[in-house]
């Protein structure tokens, strides 16, 4: 990320080893000050990192917000706003430090390299549906063998290429087979092929993104590619892709009344309901006609 960010200095942290990562920070921090340090992350982890960070103002999250003891480790706060997505909470920093944010804007300019492989991908303009369909929490996943309904169904009615993505571990390599298995219909397997940075560049280039809630839905957000975000376990007001709400499949009313026998509304909002079974509130032609309803937007623009 530090290629498409030059300006921003990147000190990279490996949760993984928490206790090694954190002497290592401890050292690169030692000699260093901060005017301002902003808490973004609400875990432990994290608000033990920032008591390495040497600055007379630490800002987090009002104290309703502030999960997993985080308020412990700022001395101000932002205004407390209940139930925005998070996108619009971590605006509110913006506007604790004086600023009053316009509409989110992302100026990220993907390298020729990215560039290339996007094209070698997506070589012309016929409309492309590319699928990511792994989450990093399994429960959040819709099933294979209707990912595979769905490619089947965008590739014969609407004469789409279909490209999968993910990431290069087992669970997302497994769920690339079995999609291709079931699908019948000409599908480009790119699971495990790419970076970052190629990815960013591969969802720029498509014409709509099908994920469950995933770090590429927020990526599409980025390179304003619409997104069909598949969401019951989730709560797409809270977390889904931000500029294409619209357009994500919204079940999580439904398994919030099955799972836990009451509305989404009168539970808290950070609730998640990763069940067995959750996805599956989500039927194929649910899909389908947001994928058509997508397709006439981007025909009518």
């Amino acid at each position: 990320m530090s290629a498409l960010l030059p300006e921003v200095e990147f000190i990279t942290f490996d949760k993984r080893a928490t206790w090694h990562e954190l002497r290592k920070v401890r050292r690169l921090l030692a000699q260093r000050r901060f005017d301002l340090l902003l808490h973004l992350q609400l875990s432990f982890r994290a608000s033990l990192l920032s008591t390495l960070i040497r600055a007379p103002v630490k800002l987090g999250f009002d104290r309703a917000r502030a999960r997993e003891l985080q308020w412990l480790f700022t001395n101000t706060r932002i205004a407390a706003r209940p139930r925005e997505h998070v996108l619009d909470s971590l605006l509110g920093f913006a506007r604790a430090c004086g600023v009053e944010p316009g509409p989110p804007q992302w100026r990220i300019a993907c390298s020729p390299a990215a560039q290339d492989y996007a094209h070698s991908v997506i070589p012309d303009r016929r409309a492309t549906l590319l699928i990511s369909p792994c989450s990093s929490h399994s429960a959040r996943n819709w099933p294979a063998e209707r990912y595979a309904a769905l490619a089947q169904y965008a590739a014969q009615s609407h004469a789409m290429r279909v490209v999968l993505v993910g990431g290069p571990g087992p669970l997302e390599a497994q769920m690339g087979a079995a999609i291709e298995s079931a699908a019948g219909v000409p599908i480009l397997n790119q699971i495990g092929k790419d970076t970052l940075p190629l990815l960013l560049a591969l969802i720029e280039r498509a014409t709509v993104l099908l994920t469950p809630d995933s770090g590429p839905a927020h990526m599409a957000t980025m390179v304003a590619t619409p997104v069909i975000g598949l969401y019951a376990a989730t709560n797409p007001a809270r977390s889904g892709p931000y500029a294409s709400l619209g357009t994500c499949v919204d079940r999580h009313d439904a398994a919030s009344r099955r799972f836990l026998g009451k509305p989404a509304a009168e539970v808290p909002w950070t609730t998640k309901i990763e069940e067995p079974g959750v996805m599956e509130l989500i039927e194929v032609d649910d899909v389908k006609r947001m994928l058509d309803q997508v397709l006439k937007e981007r025909i009518v623009r």
